[in-house]
């Protein structure tokens, strides 16, 4: 009989046991669920935080292109004021030998003239403004205007006898060529 009174109590026992796992996956885990709020409360707060990071980056990047925009214009519109300032002193220059000239000889005269043009050469210089006078020096079209051709003796056939009017760069920038006389080859049935 001992081997049949083991028998329904291990019986008992396995049905005990599957009622248990039945129970188990039918319901919930208080400690689990209470994890998975845990984990949605601060996935909800990451997701305001993270929004509120991407507005202030928002508004920084607006106030950036703002600042940016005003800069620019200020650029466009106070540009020429350091070299219009250093202008002042040409102008001024030029006013005082205008007052002066009534009464003042040639010489003077010339002398204002030349201090003012050293002035304005200075000012320019200053700004990377440098003038083109390529006398005696190759013909270039891309720095050169020609307005003529000359037969000459002394210079290379392709060469500057005459500027006209100087050219100016900006930086290396062409502003404007400076006009001249390019030499040509002398005839030669004349030479």
């Amino acid at each position: 009989m001992n081997g049949q009174a083991e028998r329904p109590e291990a019986e008992d026992i396995t049905a005990a046991d599957a009622t248990t796992d039945e129970a188990q996956d039918g319901a919930t885990d208080p400690v689990a669920d209470a994890a998975a709020v845990t984990d949605v409360a601060e996935l909800q707060a990451q997701v305001a935080e993270n929004w509120q990071k991407y507005l202030r980056a928002a508004a920084e990047l607006e106030n950036v292109r703002k600042r940016a925009a005003r800069d620019v214009e200020n650029a466009h519109k106070y540009a020429l004021e350091r070299f219009a300032g250093e202008l002042l002193a040409v102008r001024d220059s030029l006013e005082m030998g205008l007052a002066a000239g009534e009464d003042a000889d040639v010489e003077s005269l010339r002398q204002g003239k030349e201090a003012t043009l050293k002035l304005l050469a200075s000012v320019m210089e200053r700004f990377g403004v440098e003038a083109i006078d390529p006398l005696g020096e190759p013909f270039d079209p891309a720095l050169h205007e020609a307005m003529t051709m000359q037969p000459s003796h002394d210079l290379e056939p392709g060469s500057v006898l005459t500027v006209f009017q100087k050219g100016y760069a900006l930086n290396g920038r062409l502003l404007r060529p400076a006009r001249v006389v390019v030499a040509a080859a002398p005839d030669q049935e004349n030479g």
